[in-house]
């Protein structure tokens, strides 16, 4: 598997190094200190239930290499550090009758140089899951309503179903569970929302 460069900012999934991602258009989504990067096209679309873009779209970007990533981190790193304006000499009044005298232009201090640094991989110091603990015993309750199942696979294409379809789409709904539980424990809330589950692939 190749290295990550950066992860979805929706779903998380790694973003690898010269792969395609997807920008919003909108350059408040683009802000230096918190970019937006998204895997594809419908993590982009999720975002904007979160946000209120009168017109937005998907940018198609492909990531840089890791060669071109190291040197463009290297650059910065080395870039020399922005000049120190001077100062302006404050005048007083020498006295009755003096000319204003300038005082002792203060010493300036030497300028200090900021790295911009990106972070890459789980910034959850508890691991992958959040540190979120799942318990080993579920009940393996079913999950579908059976009857609406087989409703919408005959409207939609006129087969029947059979009864043994509704457990491996509950086993996926627990998966899907499972994946969203992480999703919220690596944001460090104690509550799933819709944003953590992940969006289907049509």
């Amino acid at each position: 598997m190749a290295e990550a460069w950066m992860r979805c900012t929706e779903c998380r999934t790694d973003i690898a190094y010269g792969a395609v991602y997807w920008q919003c258009s909108v350059s408040t989504c683009n802000r230096s200190r918190m970019p937006l990067y998204f895997c594809s096209v419908v993590c982009w679309d999720s975002h904007l239930s979160t946000v209120r873009h009168r017109d937005a779209g998907a940018v198609e970007v492909r990531a840089p290499s890791k060669d071109q990533w190291q040197a463009e981190q290297a650059s910065a790193a080395a870039a020399p550090p922005p000049r120190a304006m001077p100062a302006t000499p404050d005048r007083v009044n020498a006295g009755s009758g003096g000319n204003p005298a300038p005082r002792p232009m203060p010493q300036a201090s030497a300028p200090v140089a900021v790295t911009t640094r990106r972070v890459v991989g789980d910034a959850s110091p508890s691991g992958s899951d959040g540190g979120v603990a799942l318990s080993d015993t579920v009940e393996r309750d079913m999950l579908i309503v059976v009857s609406k199942l087989k409703k919408y696979i005959k409207d939609r294409s006129g087969m029947n179903c059979s009864d043994s379809v509704a457990d491996m789409l509950s086993d996926h709904v627990r998966a899907v569970a499972d994946e969203a539980i992480r999703a919220a424990g690596r944001d460090e809330r104690k509550t799933v929302l819709d944003r953590d589950v992940p969006r289907v692939r049509r």
